[in-house]
């Protein structure tokens, strides 16, 4: 017979012995009994199993759960318990079952974990409504609820996992098997509690995870307790976000900073691992050091750069340029550029650092000085114009501002600016370098010798003029008959005024005649007049020529009480 033992019957054994050892072998062999066997054959899809009795068994192979490291769940020699559940018609091969002893023992220990509260592992094999179903030998049920202390947000990566889970529930009758795992973690995280409030003192250094970021700081996971650091904790340096600096589920090493047993809440810092180092920060950058940084943030008004760890100083927009003009940082500064720079200032009540970029560059306003001193002469292009004047650019930055009564010696403004167009060349004359202020004053006028200059070696009294005039009073109209030279024409020497004000009946830049009554050079004042200019040319044409035939003989005695009456004016 297949697989026959070597058992054999004591020689001294009588007939009742033998009898009775048949029976109790019967007894041995029937349905439900659990045996100890040793695998001698796998067959196909079978594995044949010697209970000993001269008896051998069959177990499907399926039963045998697959073995870690091999191809083959159950190898020859392998001992196994088994439970009779039939037997063969044909061959008289026993049917056994090892999943049948698998289920006692799994329930047994069900039992055993339902009573002591001792985890058994399972593996979760899929994902059903509401929960998982864990295969511990005997199919159980993890409610979702019951996998985390926190909820769960992905349920598929759980399936697959060889987990521990407590029993909560079971009931052998129905087949019905309750776990979680929830339970299991807060047991472990209370563990974790008492041991971390019982060992825990102030300044001692600790692991732990980032379990949550907010605007004003992160909550890390320090075993059992959550510690909070705050923002102004995690870096001596610029922070505007946690988020800068952490990730959830970053492991950090942190200091205890500060402990409250009665709310359960401790206080840690990330940047108390380092020296301040704003400690002697005057003794290590004086101003006027010249350093290099790291440019770590753009904003409107500069750029935040690092010195070393923890340390930021700002250069500000005006600190960049020598242009004062100059107010986009972006085009000159880029984030992770690096920079030299020299240290301007050091607030320590503040904890500032002012550093400045163009200082390292000649200010422009030091050469400007140097080659361009008062009366000298500079050319540059007319930038744009203002009500007081216009300005013109030099180079480096710098322009300089032609007030506008140092445009022309004509107070025609008008005038002045059809001559003056944006864009154009011009030369002009240094008045003023003003370091301090950044003040640079030109004149174009000056270029020019001043008009009243021999102006009456040019003009005679008499003498009939045309020009635009440039301002109009209650007293008279004042009428530029060359650039920078202006006369006037008193109310009294308009007959066409006729009872109105002059600004009734002239307006400004009109072009009008009239006859030069006085000239004073030195007080730069010439009076004219309409109305003797008018008489003269009512005058009948044999009064107004002398025997000769000369032009206006008798002009001076058509102006002799003008004359005396603008003095009389004047005086």
């Amino acid at each position: 017979m297949m697989g026959e033992t070597d058992t054999a019957t004591p020689k001294d054994n009588t007939p009742e012995d033998m009898q009775t050892l048949y029976e109790t072998s019967m007894k041995s062999l029937q349905e439900g009994t659990i045996l100890a066997g040793k695998v001698i054959n796998i067959a196909g899809d079978s594995v044949i199993i010697d209970v000993g009795l001269k008896s051998e068994g069959i177990v499907p192979l399926h039963e045998f759960s697959p073995r870690e490291g091999s191809e083959h769940p159950v190898s020859v020699d392998d001992e196994v318990e088994v439970m009779i559940v039939g037997r063969e018609k044909e061959s008289g091969l026993l049917r056994l079952s090892k999943k049948r002893v698998d289920e006692i023992k799994t329930w047994e220990k069900i039992d055993k974990s339902l009573e002591d509260g001792a985890p058994l592992e399972g593996h979760i094999v899929s994902e059903v409504k509401g929960g998982f179903i864990v295969d511990m030998g005997i199919s159980a049920f993890l409610p979702l609820s019951q996998v985390d202390i926190k909820p769960v947000k992905n349920p598929a990566s759980f399936v697959g996992r060889s987990l521990k889970f407590k029993v909560i529930k079971s009931n052998r009758r129905k087949g019905s098997i309750i776990l979680s795992r929830r339970v299991l973690l807060e047991e472990e995280r209370d563990r974790k509690k008492q041991e971390f409030w019982k060992n825990v003192k102030d300044g001692q250094i600790i692991y732990g995870f980032v379990r949550n970021i907010t605007d004003y700081g992160a909550f890390v996971d320090l075993g059992g307790v959550d510690g909070f650091l705050h923002i102004n904790d995690i870096t001596w340096g610029k922070i505007t976000h946690p988020k800068e600096y952490l990730r959830i589920g970053d492991e950090v090493k942190v200091k205890i900073i500060g402990i409250d047993t009665e709310k359960g809440r401790v206080s840690i810092g990330m940047k108390q691992l380092k020296t301040d180092p704003w400690l002697k920060i005057d003794e290590k950058y004086p101003a006027g050091t010249k350093v290099k940084g790291k440019a770590v943030g753009i904003v409107e008004y500069g750029a935040f750069v690092e010195l070393e760890q923890g340390l930021e100083g700002l250069l500000h927009v005006s600190e960049m340029s020598w242009d004062k003009k100059f107010k986009n940082p972006s085009k000159m500064v880029n984030k992770g550029d690096t920079l030299e720079l020299v240290v301007l200032k050091i607030d320590l009540d503040k904890k500032r650092i002012s550093l400045g970029l163009k200082q390292l560059a000649p200010d422009p306003w030091d050469e400007l000085e140097a080659n361009y001193p008062p009366g000298s002469i500079v050319k540059g292009k007319v930038k744009n114009f203002t009500e007081f004047g216009m300005f013109v650019g030099i180079g480096n930055g710098i322009d300089g501002l032609v007030h506008m009564s140092e445009l022309s010696w004509s107070r025609r403004k008008q005038a002045s600016q059809e001559q003056l167009k944006k864009g154009i060349t011009v030369d002009a004359l240094v008045l003023n370098i003003d370091k301090a202020q950044k003040k640079f004053s030109l004149s174009l006028k000056r270029l020019k010798e001043d008009p009243w200059k021999g102006v009456s070696g040019r003009y005679s009294v008499g003498d009939v003029v045309e020009g635009h005039i440039t301002s109009i009073t209650d007293f008279g109209v004042f009428v530029e008959i060359e650039e920078g030279v202006e006369g006037l024409i008193h109310v009294s020497e308009m007959d066409e005024l006729q009872g109105k004000q002059p600004s009734e009946v002239f307006n400004l830049d009109d072009t009008i005649q009239a006859a030069i009554l006085n000239i004073d050079e030195k007080d730069k004042r010439i009076a004219l007049s309409t109305k003797v200019l008018r008489k003269r040319e009512t005058k009948p044409a044999s009064e107004a020529r002398d025997d000769s035939g000369g032009a206006f003989s008798t002009l001076g005695d058509i102006l002799e009480p003008a004359m005396k009456k603008d003095s009389e004016n004047t005086d």
